[in-house]
């Protein structure tokens, strides 16, 4: 009995090929499904044999299942945590919320004097 995989299934598949535009996965004695380059891991994979082997055991998300041509795509990069964006000085990137919170107390404060200054000068 052939094995019903359904969109978002997360399984572990053996790499049973390597092409330049992916790789082929079997998800059990009948069924494979292909993991595209662009879904082996983030950022640029140049060389799939870089990143895979045949015969490697790979965790794999069902990305689509097209029952009407029977072919699965599949993803690694679904299952991986997705790493912080590099900043261009090579440290980590830090969230626009956490920029203005570092920011606000000095930000604010010299609002508030300037504020209360202007205040001053109005009633004179």
């Amino acid at each position: 009995m052939k094995k019903q995989y359904q969109t978002g299934d997360v399984v572990v598949g053996k790499v049973t090929g390597i092409q330049p535009y992916g790789a082929f996965v079997a998800l059990d004695d009948e069924t494979q499904g292909l993991v595209h380059i662009s879904e082996i891991t983030y950022g640029y994979v140049k060389e799939v044999s870089d990143y895979l082997a045949v015969g490697q055991e790979v965790n794999v998300k069902v990305l689509e299942v097209d029952e009407k041509s029977n072919k699965i795509s599949l993803s690694i990069r679904a299952t991986q945590e997705k790493p912080p964006a590099p900043r261009k000085d090579g440290g980590q990137r830090q969230s626009l919320q956490s920029k203005v919170d570092e920011r606000d107390s000095e930000g604010f404060n010299s609002l508030r004097d300037k504020m209360q200054e202007w205040i001053r000068k109005s009633g004179q």
